[in-house]
Parts: structure tokens; C-alpha cells; sequence
């Protein structure tokens, strides 16, 4: 039998995710050490409650609060608290200590990334974080390591398992938002509080996380363009099956040139309805897919389990053999590549189409001039349906498909229909995907 050195792990955290690390660890140890070459070994778990109670049997003498004194005596840190603080500081003191760490703490990564790198560079350490985008789906991986000779020109990913499962419960169906969210909830998918959800905020975190590791930059949170679900209508979701298309939240980060010249990259979360054809468009569920647009590669589509317990575990280990093997083979850790330096551009200089569909009210030249609001905006109409008026004082339908446009112009055109007598409602306004 081989005889392996140990790494000592200490984890911080035992909720759904961490109580599933230490259960793998602790049941799969010897496994474990033949793939890392060197032996497992958890020597604390730290915890806010230890009598909270736990989705796994775990040993008592395993738990702690004092969470400081565990890390110093770790050459491994699993960070699966969530949050910003008190995640930050331990994961600082952590990599200060020369520890490697394995996070899936998207928000901490996005809001303090550059600064966690950094020290991880001065002395030497390595951060790990495959867990903290897309749960089970191995994508930080691939971007960073098998795509690095690449130039990724876009990514667009479902990257939350909670509003895809709502809209694809809408789609599928025929739920009101209010119905599927309430059933998201009963399963378990929706938090009692769904904000972060639903309103795009975990999305936005992961957005930021992917367009720093596509672009070789440092995209911060704040320049991420963020829009949620919340308003997205059973109306919407019928009339794009309807008309070829599916509507998915998507996190989006892409590499633009603007009118200068000047290349930059842009990262931004809206609904957007996905041509049926789309890869994307037959994510269901609470799956996760993330679409890469590689200029050698061609394009790639990783796709599987977004959350769980077990599955993101299943990427939180994967990192810790990776640690592992770099503490055998020595050396100091590969450090973050943002030299890019590209500028972020604000989601005005994106260029997109839009479908807006407008109640107008039913007499003659009103086309005529919905179609000169357009014109004046330099905004061109690509297709165009009428469905006529019924009943006295009725209002007509117009759904109007854009050419490409700038986002800036786009969005000025509907601020500009809305202010038409013509138009009693602007009902819906959502991207299209594959301009």
C-alpha cells in the first residue's frame, strides 16, 4: 500500500454545500489521496452554531467556532461560508498564513477578487474557485486553463437555476410568474427571501466573476448591467414561443469594439428572448449552461447542475485534489491574468435588437408614425405584426423586431414611443439574442 503524505484541510462552513465536502472527504479519503498524491486530511470544521443542525452526520470533534486557529493550522482552506464578511477576513488571513484556498463564494469574489489575488500572488498562494460559477459545471477550469491560448470573444450563460426553472415553468407550462416562483419556493429552489434571484443579483456576481477570467480583466460588480425577472409577463413568455424564441435570463459578457476603436468588453444580466435553435434554449429546469464563443475553438457549450449540495461539491473537491497536487509538486501558485486592462463599456455602447410590442391606438398613419419614431433614432424596423382592434375604443397590436442597433439608441426609442399619443402602452421590451 502506498504510503501518502498528508495535507491538512480545514473547512469553513457545513451548510448544504460544506457538510457534502466533509461527508466526500471523510468517506472517499483514500480515493482522494491515490488522485492528489498526497492524503486528505480534514482537521476541523469551523461553524457560527455548533449545535445548528446539519444535513450530514459529521464527527462532534470535528466542529468549531474558533475559525482563526483552525486556519493556522491548515495548509488548505475551504472557505463555503457565503457572504462578504466574515468570509474576507478569513479568507485574507488564510492566504496571508500561505494557505491555498478553495472558495464558491461567487459575491466575495466579485466585490473583492482583485484583492484576494493579489495577496495570493505576494506570497505565493493559490486561490481556487471553480465552485463559485455554474455549481457542478466545470467552467472557471476551461477558461483558464484550456482556453487560455484562445481569444473568447462572448459568453452568454444561465448561470441561475432559480429563474430558469420559473421561466422555463412559465414557458412550459403556461404559469404566471407569481405561481412559478411560488412553486420554486416549495421545491426549494427559491429562497424565502428570492431577491438575489430574482432581481438578477447572483447572476450579476457570476458575470463579473466569468468576464474578469474570459478577458484577461478586472470587471467589477458595479459595471455589471443588471436586470431581473421580476417583470416578465405569461403575455411575453406565449408571444415568444409563438414567434420562434424562448425567454431566459442571461449573463452576458462580451469583447466590443466602440466607434473609436477602443476594444473593451461588457458584462451585463437581462431576460432575453433565444431563438429556438439556441443551445441555450433547451436549458430546463434549474440546469445551468454557459454558451462560449471561442475564435479557434469555435463555440462550446458546458452544461449540467447549477446548485446542490452535492454537485457543487462535486467542484469544490475537484479544487481541492488540484491544491493538493500543487503541495506535493511545490512551487509557488499560478497567478490571476488581468493585464489586459480592458476598459469596461457601460450596456449603452452594446449593440443588440430589440422586440417591442406596443398597444397603438387603431386608425390610419399610426404605423406610419411608430415608424418615424424609430427612423429618428436611427433605429430601422426589421419585422413588423399588426393584429387588428375589436370592440369600441380597442387598441391595436403592434410587435415591432429591430435591426441591430446601439442599446443607447434602442432605449431612447422607447422612452420616445411612450410619449406618442398613438401609443396608449409600451407592453413589453425585451433583447434578442443571435444579432
Amino acid at each position: 500500500m502506498i504510503e501518502y503524505r498528508n495535507v491538512r484541510v480545514a473547512l469553513l462552513g457545513a451548510g448544504s454545500v460544506g457538510s457534502q465536502v466533509a461527508r466526500l472527504l471523510l468517506e472517499h479519503g483514500d480515493e482522494l489521496a491515490s488522485r492528489a498524491g498526497a492524503g486528505l486530511e480534514l482537521v476541523g470544521i469551523a461553524v457560527r452554531d455548533l449545535d445548528a443542525p446539519r444535513d450530514v452526520e459529521l464527527p462532534k470533534e470535528l466542529f468549531t467556532t474558533d475559525a482563526a486557529s483552525l486556519i493556522l493550522g491548515a495548509d488548505i482552506v475551504v472557505e463555503l461560508i457565503g457572504g462578504i464578511e466574515p468570509a474576507r477576513t478569513l479568507v485574507l488571513q488564510a492566504l496571508q498564513s500561505g494557505a491555498d484556498v478553495v472558495t464558491g463564494n461567487k459575491a466575495l469574489l466579485a466585490t473583492h477578487g482583485p484583492e484576494l489575488f493579489a495577496v495570493a500572488e505576494q506570497v505565493g498562494a493559490q486561490l481556487y474557485y471553480e465552485a463559485a460559477v455554474a455549481g457542478a459545471i466545470p467552467i472557471i477550469r476551461p477558461l483558464h486553463d484550456s482556453l487560455a491560448g484562445d481569444r473568447i470573444e462572448r459568453i452568454m450563460g444561465i448561470v441561475n437555476g432559480t429563474t430558469n426553472f420559473i421561466l422555463d415553468l412559465m414557458d412550459r407550462e403556461g404559469s404566471t410568474f407569481e405561481d412559478a416562483l411560488a412553486t420554486a419556493t416549495e421545491l426549494g429552489y427559491a429562497e424565502a427571501d428570492p431577491t438575489a434571484d430574482i432581481e438578477g443579483y447572483d447572476a450579476a456576481q457570476k458575470a463579473a466573476i466569468l468576464a474578469s477570467l474570459a478577458f484577461h480583466t478586472s470587471v467589477p460588480l458595479a459595471a455589471v448591467h443588471r436586470e431581473g425577472i421580476t417583470s416578465v409577463t405569461i403575455e411575453q413568455v406565449r408571444a415568444a414561443r409563438k414567434a420562434g424564441y424562448v425567454v431566459k435570463i442571461l449573463a452576458t459578457a462580451e469583447r466590443l469594439t466602440d466607434e473609436q476603436g477602443t476594444e473593451g468588453v461588457s458584462a451585463r444580466v437581462y431576460p432575453a428572448l433565444v431563438p429556438e435553435s439556441h443551445p441555450l434554449a433547451s436549458v430546463h429546469g434549474a440546469k445551468n449552461a454557459v454558451f462560449v464563443e471561442a475564435e479557434a475553438a469555435g463555440d462550446l457549450m458546458f452544461y449540467g447542475a447549477g446548485a446542490g449540495g452535492v454537485e457543487t461539491a462535486s467542484a469544490v473537491l475537484g479544487d481541492l485534489v488540484s491544491a493538493a497536487r500543487r503541495h506535493v509538486i511545490g512551487g509557488p501558485g499560478i497567478a490571476e491574468s488581468t493585464q489586459s486592462a480592458l476598459p469596461v463599456f457601460p450596456i449603452g455602447t452594446v449593440r443588440t435588437r430589440y422586440q417591442i410590442t406596443l398597444h397603438v391606438t387603431d386608425a390610419p398613419g399610426v404605423l406610419s408614425t411608430v415608424a418615424g419614431v424609430l427612423a429618428k433614432h436611427g433605429v430601422s424596423v426589421e419585422t413588423v405584426e399588426q393584429t387588428v382592434a375589436t370592440g369600441s375604443n380597442a387598441t391595436a397590436t403592434l410587435v415591432i423586431g429591430t435591426h441591430l442597433a446601439r442599446e443607447s439608441d434602442l432605449a431612447a426609442t422607447v422612452v420616445a414611443l411612450r410619449n406618442e399619443d398613438v401609443v396608449a402602452e409600451v407592453t413589453s421590451v425585451l433583447r434578442v439574442v443571435g444579432a
